[in-house]
């Protein structure tokens, strides 16, 4: 049976999980191999990437890992090149790197703004200037970046960097869904909603008084009473990047159990 992504190449910026468990990344980046997809896992963390390839080899998939920092232009141009080199083309280009920069107005540094904003959304920028050009000449590609909720309402959290970051990026992802239309590349963004992953024991948990009552409040915040998984990120992600969406472009989804239409 032909899957979706048979002879295809995915390339996921943030493949990797930040501890034990599914982060949205590395549940994509497995849900493109399961569909077919051969996929070049990238992760700052090597031995990170390094475990998702591992994952998909075992499933029978085919994966490379490389390691990236997607603030350094010369790193993403280098790893995009190595990817070309070894398979000849990409399909999907799947931004999943972000952090938090927990801090409030009056106490987040400029640098910490900075870096935010390099992590968040000039990467996503960094990342397809370095892939467009290959997709354009293939006449065809699809982008994914993973936003927020955030990028659309106040969560609570003490993030304003985090926030208008988030915002930054709907708008530069349906700025590029635009440009590109007539070319054949689509781009669309996921806003992830409260979501139990590795990644909130690290950047989030310190919120709370333990982990147990961020689980707690978090899931109660969700109208289903849970908070979603990186799985459900990664669905919504291999259908978007898939030609069942092909019509489907500058959209921004999200992916959280009806959280942002409850009044």
């Amino acid at each position: 049976m032909t899957r979706r992504f048979d002879g295809r190449v995915a390339v996921v910026f943030g493949a990797g999980s930040v501890g034990p468990g599914w982060g949205n990344g590395k549940a994509a980046a497995v849900q493109y191999a399961r569909d077919g997809a051969t996929v070049a896992a990238i992760d700052i963390a090597i031995d990170a990437a390094n475990e998702t390839v591992g994952i998909i080899r075992g499933e029978g998939g085919t994966a490379e890992g490389w390691a990236c920092d997607v603030t350094k232009r010369d790193q993403i141009v280098s790893v995009v090149t190595d990817v070309l080199a070894r398979f000849g083309r990409i399909d999907v280009l799947h931004n999943n790197v972000g952090l938090p920069a927990m801090g409030t107005t009056e106490t987040l540094t400029e640098g910490e703004w900075d870096h935010a904003m390099d992590v968040n959304l000039k990467s996503v920028f960094l990342t397809c200037q370095a892939v467009l050009p290959t997709m354009v000449k293939q006449g065809k590609g699809a982008i994914v970046n993973i936003s927020s909720v955030a990028a659309v309402r106040y969560t609570g959290y003490p993030y304003p960097a985090y926030y208008a970051s988030k915002a930054a990026l709907n708008h530069l992802t349906a700025s590029i869904a635009l440009e590109y239309a007539r070319k054949g590349i689509r781009a669309n963004a996921i806003m992830p909603g409260m979501m139990h992953t590795p990644h909130i024991g690290k950047a989030i948990v310190g919120q709370y008084a333990s982990e147990a009552e961020m689980v707690e409040k978090r899931n109660a915040l969700c109208p289903t009473g849970r908070m979603g998984t990186g799985w459900d990120i990664a669905k919504c992600a291999a259908f978007l990047a898939s030609d069942e969406a092909e019509y489907i472009t500058g959209q921004v989804i999200a992916v959280d159990g009806g959280l942002t239409v409850r009044c």
